[in-house]
């Protein structure tokens, strides 16, 4: 892909780092990314891979914009209130590069149809708000060997991993939560969120969505990251494959 004048400026921040330059942007601009939910971590994280220039996006979520979302969904509006999220997320993003193809799908992801909504995607993000649609998204990345971004956050707290349980030596992410289908996740809504928080998880998961794509540093699978606002602190433990996930 040759990059046009327009492209050369508008990605000249990316263009100069050693790790990405032209290539690595060419191969963003030619990448398909899929992103579970449009809420509060996937929000931020579509902003900055239009900002990016992925593309083609999916993105997948059945919910519409509630008033109690604007404390922590950067991509809406009060004029949004009632509006389907996937519609209101496309319309924002065509305001930040109405040249990024959207794909919309205003369904509830699950074991059905996760496959063939993921399918010929480079990267999924995952920042869905219920365990069962995070095994089903799991499941589908890992039978189609997509690598798998998976991001959550619950009062001051994140965690952010990536995972490729493919490969010999990497966890999938069953192997991580195990395979339980009736854990029940905390809903925000019950424990509260802190809104920023879900900005700094979302912003980390774009970013391991163009690692994904254009590899740069230390690769991050098999790795959790754990954050915590209110010590201000953030780690990093390793995760081990499971042998005696059924996965494997």
């Amino acid at each position: 892909m040759i990059l046009s004048d327009q492209d050369l400026t508008r990605f000249a921040r990316h263009i100069v780092l050693k790790e990405i330059g032209g290539a690595g942007q060419a191969r963003l601009l030619e990448s398909h990314v899929a992103v579970i939910g449009a809420g509060g971590i996937g929000s931020p994280a579509l902003q900055y891979l239009v900002a990016a220039g992925i593309g083609r996006i999916t993105i997948v979520d059945d919910d519409t914009v509630d008033l109690s979302n604007l404390q922590r969904q950067t991509l809406f509006g009060v004029a949004d209130i009632g509006a389907g999220k996937v519609e209101a997320a496309a319309a924002a993003l065509a305001r930040l590069d109405a040249g990024t193809t959207i794909k919309r799908h205003s369904v509830r992801i699950d074991a059905d149809n996760a496959e063939s909504i993921l399918a010929g995607a480079n990267a999924v993000l995952d920042g869905s708000d219920n365990f069962a649609t995070r095994l089903a998204v799991a499941d589908a990345t890992l039978a189609l060997r997509i690598p798998l971004i998976s991001a959550a956050v619950t009062q001051f707290e994140g965690q952010l991993g990536v995972y490729r349980g493919w490969e010999d030596d990497k966890p999938c992410y069953r192997c991580f939560v195990g395979s339980d289908p009736d854990h029940e996740g905390v809903s925000c809504a019950d424990v509260g969120v802190l809104g920023a928080m879900a900005g700094v998880m979302g912003s980390l998961a774009a970013l391991e969505v163009i690692r994904a794509i254009v590899p740069f540093g230390d690769d991050s699978a098999g790795k959790l990251l754990l954050a915590d606002a209110l010590s201000l602190r953030f780690r990093t433990i390793a995760l081990p494959k499971d042998p005696g996930c059924g996965c494997n």
